[in-house]
């Protein structure tokens, strides 16, 4: 059966997923249509995401392509079987398409590694901080700000909702340090930073100006891990739009990457250690510095 509507972020995936398993395994789609009573344009179809392929066929394909991976075949055919719908289908019109498929993949993943470089992450944002960004991004009026701040604060349910999943943030002082939405603004949110910080899922770090032997990464990324590293997605977001990775050789540069980040920034925000216990220099007292600068 075929999809209704554009096509997402999860359906291409999930076609993509099988022409890369067909392909390694060296069959034809011919071949492959042949194995479930299927012709070979339907199965080209499948992989370009425009029909659906029920779980008896993917179990099949999966077979004959020689995956054993168990982890890989249960969240593979959790993707394949997904209808798609969630909290973000009431936004559907009233906020870009790339918003709603990284509301999607959010909420498909068991962790999710974060670098920014001059914003704070959306998940993190205060609604005031938020609307500064998009009166500036959507001037020309073809999404309506308060629309894109409501559904910004319901995607921050990910980091409360009961299902443990796991966020690292990196963070460059240069997002920091922007004043882009006033003092006033920039402080609470500071502020909320710290308190973000005290959920028990949450790690912030900061990656500061002196960071030694580090070109600055000019480019934020997010790397969503489902539970399953292999279907990882690293979400590359931009004004207009945002590009999906997915490859496994993307996969494994990105996962490093942000090792790297981690390795070279400041120690995480701890707001539990008392002053004495405090490294020489560490996330928290960068933003608590960052803090006085903004009362003077």
């Amino acid at each position: 059966m075929g999809y209704k509507g554009p096509i997402s972020q999860r359906q291409r995936r999930f076609g993509e997923e099988l022409q890369r398993l067909r392909m390694a395994a060296g069959l034809s789609a011919a071949e492959a249509g042949a194995l479930v009573g299927m012709g070979g344009p339907a199965v080209s179809h499948t992989e370009a995401g425009r029909i659906t392929l029920n779980a008896e066929r993917l179990e099949v394909w999966l077979d004959a392509y020689g995956c054993t991976d168990v982890a890989y075949r249960s969240t593979l055919a959790e993707m394949g079987r997904s209808t798609g719908k969630g909290w973000w289908s009431e936004y559907e019109g009233k906020v870009p398409p790339l918003a709603l498929d990284l509301a999607e993949v959010e909420e498909r993943s068991v962790r999710l590694d974060s670098y920014d470089t001059l914003y704070i992450p959306g998940v993190l944002q205060l609604p005031a901080y938020t609307e500064a960004i998009y009166e500036d991004a959507y001037r020309d009026g073809k999404w309506e700000v308060p629309a894109s701040v409501r559904f910004r604060m319901d995607r921050q349910r990910v980091l409360v909702d009961g299902k443990q999943r796991q966020f690292r943030f990196v963070i460059h002082e240069a997002a920091l340090r922007m004043r882009f939405a006033g003092d006033s603004v920039m402080r609470a949110q500071l502020l909320h930073l710290l308190e973000s910080a005290k959920l028990p899922n949450v790690e912030i770090q900061v990656l500061p100006f002196t960071a030694p032997k580090h070109g600055p990464l000019s480019a934020s990324f997010l790397f969503c891990d489902p539970g399953c590293t292999d279907l990882s997605t690293i979400v590359l977001a931009g004004p207009k739009r945002a590009e999906h990775l997915g490859d496994p050789v993307d996969v494994v540069a990105y996962r490093q990457k942000f090792t790297q980040l981690r390795d070279i920034a400041l120690p995480a925000v701890d707001t539990s250690t008392s002053l004495r216990e405090l490294p020489s220099r560490d996330s928290w007292g960068l933003i608590q510095h960052l803090l006085y600068l903004l009362q003077t």
